[in-house]
C-alpha cells in the first residue's frame, strides 16, 4: 500500500511538471488534500522542474537573468513602497478601533473629518501651485518686523506676505525678456473659479455615491445574513487585530438587529400634546438664542471696524481689539451648541438619530446665521470703508476666526469631555461618562470649512492652515474619545449619516459661499492700491479686458465667440438649465421604478 501511494505521488508530480505554470497552479489548488500536502507536492514539482532543466543544461542567458532580476527587484520595491504608503495612512488603524469601540455613528464623524482633510490638501496644492509660486518670482522684500503676535492676529508682518490678497501683483510676470509671461490677474480669478467648479463636482458626485450606497441598498444590507456567516477574515492572526475585528462585527450585528427590531411607541393624546409643546418651546428657545447671538455679533463687528479704523494697529491694545470679534463669535459657537444638546435631552426623542438630526439642524441655523451676518458686514461695511485694502482686512478677519475657532475646538474637548469625565466619575457618579456629541462636532467642521471657502479669495493659503488644523483636531478628538467618552447607550445604525453631512456641507454651506464669491467678483469694486485687480471696476472686468484683447487676434476669435454667445448669454443658461431639469426628472423616474421593482423582489423573496 505504501509503495502504491508513493508511485501515485510520483505519477502526480510528473504529470504536474508537464503542465504550464497556470494549469499547474489550478491543478494543485483543486487537489482534495490538506494545505501541508499541497505544499509538499508543489515543492516536489519545483524540484522535478529544476532537475529537468539541469539535465538539459538549459541555463538562462545573461540578458534573461538581468531582466528577471530587475523584475524581481522592481516588484519588491513596489511592495515596500505600498507598505510605506499604508503606514502613512495614520488614521486607517484609528478608524478601525473607533468603529469597533463606538460604532458607525461616531465613526461617521471621523470619516467626514478625514474627507475634509483630504479636500483641503487638494485645495492647498491648487492655490499654492498656480497663485502663490508665481507670486514668489515677483515678490518684493518684506520690511516689517515679526513679533510673534502675528500668529494670533494675522496682521503686522503677514500683511506683506503671500498669505493675503493685497500682496499679490497686478502685473504680468516674466523673468525672461521676450519670453513666456504669466498674467497674475487671469491666474488668480481662473484658479479660484476652476477650483470652485471642481469642488461643486466633487461634492455632487460624493453625495450621489453616498446616497446610492447608503439609501438605495439599505434594506438589502440590513437583512443580509452573510454578515453573520461570511464576514470573518481568516487571514487575521494578530491577537489585537482579532479583538478589534470581533468588536467591530459584534457592534455591526447589534446595529442591524436594533434597526430590524425597532419598536414604534404609541402615545396617548395627552402625551402627544405634551411632547409637541416641549418641542415647540425648545425650538422657540433655540431660534431666540440664535437671533440674539447674531444681533450681538453684528453690533460687535461694527465696533470692531471702528476700533480698527481709528488706528492703534501695532500696539498691544490694537492687537487685542482685533481678537474681540473672533473670540466672541467662537465663544457663542461653542457654548450655545451645549445648550442645544441639553434641550435635545429634555425633549426625549424616540431614537438617537432624531436627537442628532434635530441638534444638527439647530446648530446649522446658528452657525450659518452668524456666518451670514459676518458676510454682510464684510461685503457691505468693510468693502465700503476707507481702508486702503479692504480685501486684506477681510482675509485677516477670516484668519482670526479660523484660528480662534480651532483653539476653542481644542478647549471644547478639554472642558466638554475631559472635565465632564472627571465630574461624572468622582463628583457625581450618577452622570457617568459623557457620550460623544456628533451633531455639535460635525457642525464645527462645517463652520470651519465654510470660513475657509469664503477666505480663499482673500487669503489663498487658508486651506493649508485649515489642513494643519483638521489634522491636529483628528488626533485630539480621537484621544479625547478613547479616554473620556463612552459608547452610545442606545445602539443604532447610521448608514445615511455621511450622506446627511455631505448634503449639509453642500446646500447651506457651499451654495452660500458661491453667492458670497459671486457678489465679490461681479459687484464689488476692488481696492485701488493693492491686489491683482487694483484699478478695475470689478474682479470680473479682468476677464472682459482679456477677451477684448483676444478679439484682435484671428486665431483666438473662437474664444471670444464662446464668451459672448455662451458664457454671457442668458438664453444658453436657460437651455442648459432646462436640459439638466429634464435629465434630473428622468433619473428620478428611473429611481422610483427601481424602488418599485425592489419592493416586488422583496415580496417574492418572502413568498
Amino acid at each position: 500500500v505504501f509503495l502504491h501511494g508513493f508511485d501515485a505521488d510520483e505519477d502526480l508530480v510528473r504529470s504536474l511538471a508537464s503542465m504550464s505554470t497556470n494549469e499547474r497552479i489550478k491543478a494543485i489548488q483543486k487537489l482534495p488534500e490538506t494545505m501541508r500536502k499541497k505544499r509538499e507536492i508543489r515543492n516536489k514539482v519545483l524540484k522535478e522542474l529544476t532537475k529537468k532543466a539541469r539535465d538539459r543544461g538549459a541555463q538562462p542567458s545573461c540578458c534573461t537573468q538581468c531582466l528577471q532580476g530587475a523584475a524581481v527587484s522592481f516588484r519588491r520595491f513596489g511592495y515596500t513602497l505600498s507598505e510605506y504608503f499604508h503606514l502613512l495612512r495614520v488614521w486607517h488603524k484609528a478608524l478601525k478601533v473607533i468603529s469597533a469601540e463606538f460604532g458607525t455613528s461616531v465613526l461617521s464623524y471621523f470619516v467626514f473629518l478625514k474627507w475634509l482633510l483630504n479636500f483641503n490638501i487638494f485645495s492647498f496644492l491648487i492655490n499654492f501651485s498656480f497663485i502663490t509660486i508665481p507670486q514668489f518670482l515677483a515678490a518684493e522684500p518684506n520690511n516689517l518686523s515679526f513679533t510673534g503676535l502675528e500668529l494670533f492676529t494675522g496682521a503686522g508682518y503677514f500683511q506683506q506676505t503671500v498669505l493675503y490678497y493685497g500682496f499679490y501683483t497686478n502685473a504680468t510676470i516674466s523673468k525672461i525678456e521676450n519670453g513666456p509671461s504669466y498674467n497674475m490677474q487671469l491666474a488668480y480669478i481662473f484658479t479660484v473659479g476652476v477650483y470652485f467648479v471642481i469642488c461643486f463636482l466633487i461634492l455632487l458626485f460624493s453625495m450621489a455615491k453616498s446616497f446610492s450606497s447608503n439609501f438605495l441598498n439599505l434594506q438589502i444590507v440590513s437583512v443580509n445574513a452573510s454578515k453573520l456567516l461570511c464576514t470573518w477574515d481568516f487571514n487575521i492572526t494578530n491577537e489585537k487585530a482579532v479583538k478589534v475585528k470581533q468588536k467591530n462585527l459584534s457592534r455591526q450585528i447589534k446595529e442591524d438587529l436594533t434597526e430590524v427590531n425597532q419598536e414604534v411607541l404609541n402615545f396617548s393624546v395627552k402625551e402627544r400634546v405634551l411632547r409637541l409643546a416641549v418641542h415647540l418651546l425648545a425650538w422657540v428657545f433655540s431660534l431666540g438664542t440664535a437671533a440674539a447671538a447674531c444681533t450681538g455679533v453684528y453690533f460687535l463687528s461694527i465696533n470692531n471696524l471702528e476700533l480698527f479704523m481709528k488706528g492703534h494697529r501695532n500696539d498691544l491694545e490694537g492687537q487685542a481689539a482685533m481678537l474681540v470679534l473672533p473670540v466672541i463669535a467662537s465663544l457663542l459657537n461653542t457654548l450655545i451648541p451645549f445648550f442645544f444638546s441639553w434641550l435635545g435631552h429634555l425633549e426625549k426623542f424616540q431614537t438617537p438619530g432624531q436627537h442628532i438630526y434635530v441638534t444638527i439642524t439647530r446648530n446649522i441655523i446658528l452657525k450659518m446665521s452668524i456666518v451670514g451676518i459676518l458676510c454682510y458686514y464684510w461685503l457691505n461695511i468693510v468693502a465700503a470703508s476707507e481702508s486702503q485694502c479692504w480685501e486684506t482686512l477681510v482675509g485677516q478677519d477670516i484668519y482670526r476666526l479660523i484660528l480662534v475657532d480651532f483653539i476653542f475646538c481644542l478647549l471644547g474637548s478639554f472642558f466638554g469631555e475631559f472635565l465632564r469625565r472627571i465630574i461624572g466619575t468622582t463628583v457625581c457618579v450618577s452622570l457617568g461618562l459623557p457620550e460623544f456629541d456628533i451633531g455639535r462636532n460635525v457642525l464645527d467642521l462645517i463652520y470651519a470649512q465654510t470660513l475657509t471657502w469664503i477666505g480663499i479669495l482673500f487669503s489663498p493659503l487658508l486651506p493649508g492652515i485649515q489642513m494643519i488644523a483638521f489634522f491636529i483636531v483628528f488626533f485630539v478628538k480621537k484621544v479625547s474619545l478613547m479616554k473620556n467618552c463612552q459608547p452610545p447607550r442606545k445602539v443604532w445604525r447610521t448608514a445615511q449619516m455621511m450622506t446627511s453631512f455631505m448634503f449639509l456641507l453642500f446646500c447651506p454651506s457651499f451654495l452660500g459661499v458661491l453667492s458670497v464669491i459671486g457678489v465679490t467678483v461681479w459687484r464689488l469694486k476692488p481696492s485701488e492700491e493693492c491686489g491683482p485687480f487694483r484699478g478695475l471696476s470689478s474682479m470680473y472686468a479682468a476677464v472682459s479686458e482679456w477677451v477684448q484683447i483676444l478679439e484682435s487676434y484671428t486665431s483666438s476669435k473662437w474664444v471670444a465667440w464662446i464668451y459672448h454667445n455662451l458664457i454671457t448669454s442668458e438664453l444658453f443658461f436657460f437651455i442648459l438649465s432646462s436640459i439638466v431639469l429634464i435629465i434630473t426628472y428622468l433619473y428620478w423616474q428611473i429611481i422610483e421604478g427601481r424602488k418599485t421593482m425592489t419592493k416586488l423582489l422583496h415580496k417574492q423573496i418572502k413568498n
